[in-house]
């Protein structure tokens, strides 16, 4: 049912992993390449067709000028207005959801489940224009506001579905045994119930966090200046007028990168044991 570890395989299987692993980590690795030898070619290079060759000189004063040049900052700070309070919010509803969806049992609990998770399936495009006239009609259209609400209603069912299969792998009875004691239901989830959701919390933090900052769809539909753009879609604009400076393109996708990179690296450890909690007995 399960594949045969690597080092059961016989030896031309060995052998042809070690071959092939390097080419497919190569090949995986090849656009981030391309991007980050871009990012340090000069506007000459590219204006004499020099693609996809090596840069004639290093020009790394690229990465100065996005800053000077362009409002990346600006972008970078409206990534973070977004990303963050996104990440607090759907934390904290899914940890409350998925408390009340692993804990309580009751006539209905599996469709209210479904109601969460069922939002997963819907097709971005199709949620494109009633997404975009709900906002406009509310007045959130070109908000952060509109774009936090928004990612924390979407991002919740996924959360909820992970938070909720968590919380009902950890032992009832520890539950039962703070009920006996006369501990109230909130107090059962502060004080015995989150802390064991720590790696949850920790894996879900880094995965939310990526999605967010990398979303690039939502971004350009419901934002449109410079004082509310993600720098996903803030990008562009480091084109100029009448010439693309994919230079200063690339440079920016890559300070653009760095953040979710650096959280990646920040909570790995956290990261990796909640996605194998449980795994194993």
């Amino acid at each position: 049912m399960f594949p045969r570890p690597i080092e059961q395989q016989s030896q031309a299987i060995r052998i042809g992993y070690q071959v092939a692993l390097p080419i497919a980590l190569f090949l995986w690795l090849l656009p981030l390449i391309g991007v980050a030898i871009t990012s340090v070619k000069p506007a000459s290079d590219l204006a004499a067709g020099n693609y996809f060759g090596m840069p004639s000189a290093i020009a790394v004063n690229n990465y100065a000028e996005i800053f000077t040049q362009s409002p990346i900052g600006q972008y970078i700070w409206n990534s973070f207005k977004v990303t963050i309070p996104t990440v607090i919010g759907t934390l904290v509803l899914s940890c409350l959801t998925g408390f009340a969806l692993g804990i309580y049992r009751f006539r209905g609990n599996i469709w209210i489940f479904f109601m969460f998770v069922a939002g997963n399936f819907v097709p971005f495009q199709i949620l494109m224009v009633p997404v975009r006239d709900m906002t406009v009609n509310l007045g959130l259209y070109n908000t952060t506001t509109g774009l936090v609400l928004f990612h924390v209603a979407f991002q919740t069912g996924f959360c909820t579905l992970f938070m909720r299969n968590f919380i009902r792998a950890l032992p009832r009875e520890l539950i039962e045994a703070a009920r006996v004691e006369g501990v109230s239901e909130f107090r059962i989830f502060w004080y015995v119930v989150l802390p064991l959701m720590r790696p949850a919390i920790a894996a879900l933090s880094v995965l939310i966090f990526t999605f967010i900052w990398n979303d690039y769809f939502w971004a350009t539909v419901l934002t449109t200046s410079k004082e509310t753009q993600p720098v996903t879609a803030g990008l562009y604009s480091l084109n100029g007028q009448w010439i693309a400076q994919w230079q200063l393109v690339s440079a920016g996708a890559i300070v653009a990168a760095l953040p979710p990179v650096a959280m990646f690296f920040l909570m790995q450890r956290h990261f990796i044991a909640g996605l194998t909690l449980g795994a194993v007995k």
